[in-house]
């Protein structure tokens, strides 16, 4: 939130305030889940909601300025493509945008770097939109045209189920998937429309591709290193260079299992020890596979807090100095993933506590100005650069 007008005294006298510095920023974070809630669960956002991480209420209190809502189809439950598939997708885009229709007091239906400075100027929310996987275009060129008209600002080309056209970290087939050629025709057609290529979640071969193909500045929404913490969804030290080269931003994931070292084979472990438990709740909710799944994930949520170490914000300040040292404070960003997994950091645990990633930067000895980039001017620059690359 920009206070441009303050004197030089009030400058000087809260520039070390890491409220202040955190303030004065323009916010962005590239990815929640909360989109499904507000169609699964019907949450009401407008209010301090008791659980999930996200709401407009701790928004504000976080002083966040943009929010990318990742529109997100589960392929086991509405299948890789096809009209389910669609309409899945299509239902989150309508109700982020009912959010700014019904509350343009507290929402502004973003698709540009200049939207998000505007919200930022008048004190609202930005929303945005961001495909989380390419089971919604159907394997049809056209569709990627289709869901950019509705909004949509970036893609990621699989989740953890590779696509027809692209591997997925997540599964066995994306160990030898990279893009096909209408991958790479997807690609070319983002790179024409201003569309951002997010790499989170792509096998490493895809990932490759999509450097090598892409035109335009390559993101990835919520990864982070894999030097630190080795899970596939990672990226490698070559792959924070290759991206950066490309002009683009690694925009940090704020969930442990991606941050902690060791920290994916301890959840393992407690995932075999309440396997069922947890299937125990599945089979105990009366509701459609996507609520059995919300029974499921609640007792991970409860039995993780229980039983894994918890881990701080400093953590993710490792993993952003670890690319500001590979490839300087340009190319970094955040990505929370809230309402998307079962734990978050314990001093970060929802979007409230975002001064609280400041506050640690500043003890590292960042500057106001490298702060602004990382909470958001990196982004806004990779988003004026893809749509001026139309």
């Amino acid at each position: 939130m920009n206070h441009d007008n303050q004197n030089t005294i009030a400058t000087e006298s809260t520039s070390v305030d890491p409220l202040s510095i955190h303030q004065r920023a323009i916010a962005i974070d590239m990815h929640v889940d909360t989109a499904q809630r507000l169609l699964d669960e019907d949450v009401d956002i407008q209010q301090q909601l008791g659980d999930g991480h996200f709401d407009a209420v701790r928004a504000k209190a976080g002083s966040l300025d943009a929010q990318f809502f990742s529109i997100w189809v589960e392929p086991q439950l509405f299948g890789g493509g096809g009209t389910r598939a669609m309409k899945r997708a299509d239902d989150q885009i309508a109700a982020v945008r009912a959010l700014a229709e019904q509350h343009p007091e507290t929402w502004l239906l973003a698709t540009s770097a200049a939207d998000i400075r505007r919200a930022a100027s008048e004190g609202k929310i930005a929303a945005l939109l961001g495909l989380e996987g390419g089971y919604a275009i159907d394997d049809r060129l056209e569709n990627v045209q289709r869901y950019y008209d509705l909004g949509v600002r970036y893609m990621s080309p699989a989740w953890s189920v590779s696509t027809s056209w692209a591997g997925s970290s997540g599964d066995d087939v994306g160990a030898t998937r990279g893009l096909n050629e209408f991958g790479k025709n997807v690609v070319s057609e983002m790179n024409r429309l201003g569309m951002m290529i997010d790499v989170s979640h792509v096998s490493d071969l895809t990932f490759w591709d999509i450097v090598n193909n892409s035109t335009a500045p390559v993101i990835a929404t919520h990864s982070a290193c894999r030097a630190i913490a080795d899970v596939p969804r990672n990226l490698t030290d070559d792959m924070i260079r290759a991206l950066a080269k490309t002009g683009g931003v690694v925009n940090v994931i704020f969930y442990p299992e991606h941050l902690e070292p060791g920290w994916s084979q301890k959840k393992k472990q407690v995932d075999a020890e309440i396997a069922t438990m947890v299937q125990e709740a599945s089979a105990a909710e009366p509701g459609d596979a996507v609520h059995k799944k919300m029974a499921r994930d609640r007792v991970r949520q409860r039995e993780y807090t229980r039983r894994l170490p918890p881990v701080k914000v400093s953590r993710i300040v490792d993993h952003i100095d670890h690319i500001v040292k590979l490839v300087g404070v340009d190319h970094v960003g955040i990505g929370s993933d809230f309402d998307g997994v079962q734990i978050t950091t314990a001093d970060l645990a929802t979007v409230a506590e975002l001064p609280n990633l400041t506050k640690e930067l500043l003890r590292r000895g960042y500057t106001e100005k490298d702060v602004d980039k990382i909470l958001g001017g990196n982004m806004l620059r990779v988003m004026e650069a893809t749509d001026f690359h139309r």
